[in-house]
């Protein structure tokens, strides 16, 4: 069944109007008048509706029931990922939501080659949000992974209040997978590099802040690689999977 995702209120009983891009999608799809769907609008749960009526640029529906459906994961991760090159952010945040991480955190960091700002950062912001929505879609999940603005490294880890950060780094004298076998499945920040790495510099100044540094094993994992195969071993130990 199709699955779409509309920032609206839902509930059973209405008939509403759906949004443009999910009505050319329909279109394109070629859904007969009658046709279920199902909606969701990241409050939790989701509703299953009937294709009321459906053109090039508009459909509506009407919404026949609830189904109060979770796939969240039972502890929450925060994904603080330093700006990769090119279009790499987009393939994590897709990965990342499909994996289950309840919040994305762009970091800005020394070795980043991306520099993003002003007007340009709010572009990328709106951009990776629609790349959360579609994950979503796909993936199932009835709520959006939340995302944070681009911020700077050191001015991120100085906040107050932020649960357990994990810094992964070759420095790290025990592997991720070894520390959370002897952990309960708890609220955590995985913070990731860019190419080449935070600098030492930027390693020692988060640890300063409280960050715990662990490795995720022998191998060097490529900055598009190490946050997702880092959610993977939390999901398959606390089991999230």
């Amino acid at each position: 069944m199709p699955r779409f995702y509309c920032s609206v209120p839902l509930a059973v009983g209405l008939t509403l109007d759906l949004p443009e891009a999910v009505a050319h999608h329909l279109h394109v799809l070629r859904m007969q008048i009658g046709a279920e769907l199902c909606l969701f609008n990241g409050d939790g749960g989701e509703y299953i509706a009937h294709l009321a009526s459906v053109e090039k640029r508009r459909a509506s529906v009407t919404i026949k029931a609830q189904v109060a459906r979770d796939v969240e994961l039972p502890y929450e991760i925060t994904l603080a990922q330093a700006l990769p090159e090119a279009s790499k952010m987009d393939w994590i945040i897709e990965k990342a939501v499909e994996m289950g991480v309840a919040a994305i955190a762009p970091l800005a960091a020394q070795r980043c080659v991306v520099r993003l700002s002003g007007e340009r950062a709010e572009k990328r912001l709106a951009h990776w949000q629609g790349v959360i929505v579609a994950a979503s879609e796909q993936s199932g999940r009835n709520r959006l992974a939340r995302l944070a603005p681009v911020d700077d490294l050191h001015q991120w880890c100085a906040q107050q209040g932020m649960h357990k950060r994990i810094l992964l780094s070759p420095r790290g004298g025990q592997s991720l997978a070894d520390w959370a076998r002897h952990q309960p499945p708890q609220a955590l920040s995985l913070m990731i590099g860019p190419e080449g790495g935070f600098t030492v510099q930027e390693e020692d100044a988060a640890m300063a802040r409280g960050a715990l540094a662990l490795s995720m094993g022998p191998r060097i994992l490529r900055t598009e690689t190490a946050g997702i195969a880092a959610v993977a071993a939390l999901n398959a130990l606390w089991g999230g999977m």
